[in-house]
């Protein structure tokens, strides 16, 4: 690998002042998912379209940026693409444009100050912001998911491409379980739907927001207590079963809310794609 891998502890704290004044949601993407993806129990004929989302903490000074879709030059090039995402019945989409780069421009704000990307886990759909990187803006994801990735004999079975996070001048730190990132701001562990998934407390100056990725895609999982329908390894379900009692939980507490990353009728998300 040509990135640099450090424990996240050796890595000099994240240029951030003050604590997370706001959330930017960004739709980034879209694909279709049978519900039986997302929710264990559902259908495998119904899909859905679900968009693939991105999150913007916003500090006093600087932000980072949770997850980032897929790289859209996966999606543009034909050849890329066929060889990359020839998976029956699943369709990447990605809007005119960089969607990302496009929607932190709009938001005002500048790729300069910002401090890290946070990666829920390694799937193709959130790893895209790797590609926006200087060395001195770490991707931060954990050591496990990491491991899964580094370990991995069949990235695309594994929805997994190693070169978005194989990239010279990258700069990975590496987790280990529960973290605080920065003043109002915390990875917990939700692993399941892969080793090493994990979800973020953001804690805003009216409310907490938890950003679930995976482990909830959609409010349903939270709000009945159901798992992602997608696990990896033996103990899978029952990481993604403690994973989403830990959100349901979260999401039942005063004052805290939890956003699902791809439920198409989140009013967050939803918002964002009437606006456009």
């Amino acid at each position: 690998m040509s990135s640099t891998v450090l424990d996240a502890a050796a890595l000099p704290p994240l240029r951030l002042r003050g604590r997370p004044r706001r959330l930017v949601p960004m739709v980034v993407g879209f694909e279709a998912v049978a519900e039986a993806v997302s929710l264990h129990g559902g259908s495998r004929f119904r899909h859905l379209m679900e968009p693939v989302t991105a999150v913007a903490v916003v500090f006093d000074a600087g932000w980072v940026l949770v997850d980032g879709g897929f790289d859209p030059a996966r999606i543009r090039d034909r050849a890329v693409r066929t060889v990359s995402f020839d998976y029956e019945n699943y369709a990447p989409i990605v809007p005119p444009g960089d969607p990302l780069v496009d929607q932190i421009a709009e938001a005002g704000l500048d790729l300069a100050d910002l401090a890290a990307a946070l990666l829920t886990h390694a799937h193709f759909d959130h790893t895209g912001a790797a590609r926006l990187l200087a060395p001195d803006q770490p991707l931060l994801l954990q050591r496990r998911e990491w491991q899964h990735v580094a370990e991995n004999t069949d990235p695309r079975e594994a929805f997994v491409f190693p070169d978005d996070l194989d990239r010279d001048g990258l700069t990975l730190g590496l987790l280990d379980g529960d973290t605080p990132l920065a003043a109002g701001l915390t990875a917990i562990d939700t692993s399941g739907h892969t080793p090493g998934h994990q979800s973020f407390v953001v804690e805003l100056p009216e409310r907490t927001v938890v950003l679930a990725g995976d482990a909830a895609d959609l409010l349903g999982n939270v709000e009945h207590e159901v798992r992602c329908g997608s696990t990896i390894g033996a103990d899978g379900p029952a990481r993604a079963d403690r994973a989403v009692a830990r959100l349901a939980a979260l999401h039942r507490t005063h004052g805290t809310e939890v956003w699902p990353a791809h439920d198409p009728e989140f009013p967050v998300w939803s918002a964002v794609v009437r606006s456009r």
